[in-house]
């Protein structure tokens, strides 16, 4: 079937229309889109893209060999400030950065807390998009590591060594106040120190980092074989202790296991144990501490062996000796107390009132200098002084504050002043210069002349007193020369002896009896007369 239109001829404009739909149906028509797609797909991967960039963040982290590290984010960045704190406060960590490494200047203790803000520039390209500043933050500890074992039993050659729970990068070691660091090659979770002996402690630490500064904790090695149990005291037995240090008791296995709740007794000074750990207890002197010239003693129970010390089938003994204190700060304290007949300057501040700080300087005396209290001193006195050295002036000075402090008997078949400076006397003269009690008696110098006629002067406190006649001993019994301490002062008393034909003789009633050299003694006498020898080597004196 045909179909046949009698429609009029298209014109000139519909010819044309039917021209470009021909052509639109092979696909020419449709150029014009393609770059508007392709523009639209570009613009959107840009907007992808800025988004992804700006919504990119900076980041700090705890990783790497420095203290932190920090991230950059997408599209790139540089580090603006750094800041690090720690503590309470907010103590500022001076840092550095190297690389976007964040470095402390200085060493920062194992374990601490720190806290960290740094500040991204971004590039000005996507600033306008993301901001031109981001600030990032952390909350770390700073990485520390732990000994595996603070004891441990080692046989005969073989090395000290200690292991950590992780690798470390330094070692701390040594003795309390002599430690040394090391900085290792490469990171290492054990390491060999030096074995001095067969038992001893030593002060060990580890860290994870180069520029950390650990805590160094005792670490204690014992003789294998010993005995059912070994302990090891810091100081060594036998060495010096100062008069208020401690000591410290290290087993092998746990105190309680050892000891029970008995505590090993200290002979001397006083103070208490303290527990600080399973295996360690620790003697804390209290006061003023064994005293300057002490022995120390301590023993331990059978069946524990303590390294160094005595061991038999008794148990362990141990013996320490504290050195006594310094003549010179033994005038300078007797001086400040009026004992002398000198005075102490101190060249600068005096030390303090307190116990530790009087046995500091007893055994360090403070710098100053020595004048005398009276401008007329006797030439014998004067001589026979030195600040350095312990000489006959000092005994008597220390005869005089044992008698002012009680430390004496009244009666002289039992004196207790023998002009020593023990450990008793060096603990009541610290006390006293504590409390600031000054003598009572003054200072008394008594010379005798032995020329015609005998004479004695009495000198004290810087006056002459008395001045007279005396008698001294006969030929046969003469009095000793020299200059002499009284030791013991007697208002009355009978004195005894012999003659020298071999009679014995019994004086009661004798006044004013100070004795020296042994049973010579200055003293009242009745005689018909005086100025010559007479007596029995004591000095005679007249009284009414």
């Amino acid at each position: 079937m045909a179909h046949i239109s009698y429609l009029r001829p298209a014109s000139a404009y519909e010819r044309r229309l039917l021209a470009y739909d021909r052509l639109g149906s092979r696909g020419r028509a449709r150029r014009p889109i393609v770059p508007i797609a392709i523009g639209l797909a570009l613009v959107a991967a840009l907007v992808a893209a800025g988004i992804v960039v700006s919504t990119s963040s900076a980041s700090v982290t705890a990783d790497g060999p420095g203290l932190a590290a920090v991230g950059m984010p997408i599209g790139g960045g540089t580090l603006g400030r750094v800041t690090v704190t720690t503590g309470p406060h907010g103590a500022q960590v001076p840092v550095v950065v190297r690389a976007n490494e964040v470095w402390p200047r200085k060493p920062l203790p194992a374990g601490q807390r720190v806290s960290i803000v740094a500040i991204v520039k971004r590039p000005g390209w996507i600033s306008w998009l993301g901001g031109s500043t981001e600030r990032v933050t952390l909350g770390t500890v700073t990485p520390s590591a732990q000994l595996r074992s603070r004891f441990l039993t080692l046989s005969n050659g073989a090395p000290l060594r200690v292991a950590f729970d992780k690798p470390v990068r330094t070692v701390t070691y040594g003795t309390v106040g002599a430690v040394r660091r090391r900085v290792l090659a490469s990171a290492q979770d054990s390491i060999t120190l030096p074995r001095p002996g067969r038992a001893g402690s030593v002060m060990v630490a580890g860290a994870p980092r180069t520029w950390e500064r650990a805590i160094a904790v005792p670490v204690s090695w014992f003789p294998a074989g010993l005995a059912r149990a070994s302990a090891v005291a810091n100081p060594n037995p036998g060495a010096r202790l100062t008069p208020d240090e401690p000591i410290t008791l290290t087993f092998s296995q746990p105190v309680t296991s050892v000891l029970g709740k008995n505590h090993p007794a200290i002979t001397a000074g006083t103070g208490s144990w303290k527990v600080l750990s399973s295996h360690v207890i620790s003697f804390q002197p209290s006061g003023s501490g064994y005293g300057l010239g002490a022995t120390v003693k301590l023993g331990l129970p059978a069946g524990v062996a303590l390294v160094g010390a005595t061991n038999d089938a008794r148990g362990a003994r141990a013996t320490w000796r504290v050195p006594p204190g310094s003549i010179v700060r033994l005038h300078q304290l007797l001086a400040q107390l009026g004992y002398l007949p000198v005075t102490f300057h101190y060249a600068g501040k005096p030390p303090a009132s307190t116990p530790q700080a009087q046995l500091a300087a007893a055994v360090n005396p403070p710098k100053g200098t020595f004048t005398w209290r009276y401008p007329n001193i006797p030439a014998a006195l004067r001589s026979d002084w030195s600040p350095t050295a312990s000489g006959v002036v000092t005994k008597g000075a220390i005869m005089a504050f044992e008698a002012n402090q009680g430390l004496i008997s009244s009666s002289y078949a039992s004196p207790f002043t023998d002009g020593v400076a023990t450990p008793a006397v060096w603990r009541a003269l610290i006390k006293a210069a504590t409390a600031n009690q000054r003598s009572t008696f003054g200072y008394t110098f008594v010379t005798v002349s032995e020329g015609s006629p005998e004479t004695e002067t009495t000198w004290h406190d810087g006056k002459v007193v008395v001045h007279g006649l005396v008698n001294t001993g006969i030929s046969s019994a003469p009095t000793a020369q020299g200059t002499f301490p009284t030791f013991t002062h007697l208002r009355v008393t009978t004195m005894s002896g012999t003659n020298p034909d071999g009679s014995h003789y019994s004086d009661p009633g004798i006044p004013y009896t100070s004795y020296f050299n042994g049973g010579d003694a200055l003293h009242g006498f009745i005689r018909a007369s005086y100025g010559f020898p007479q007596s029995l080597g004591c000095v005679e004196m007249p009284f009414s």
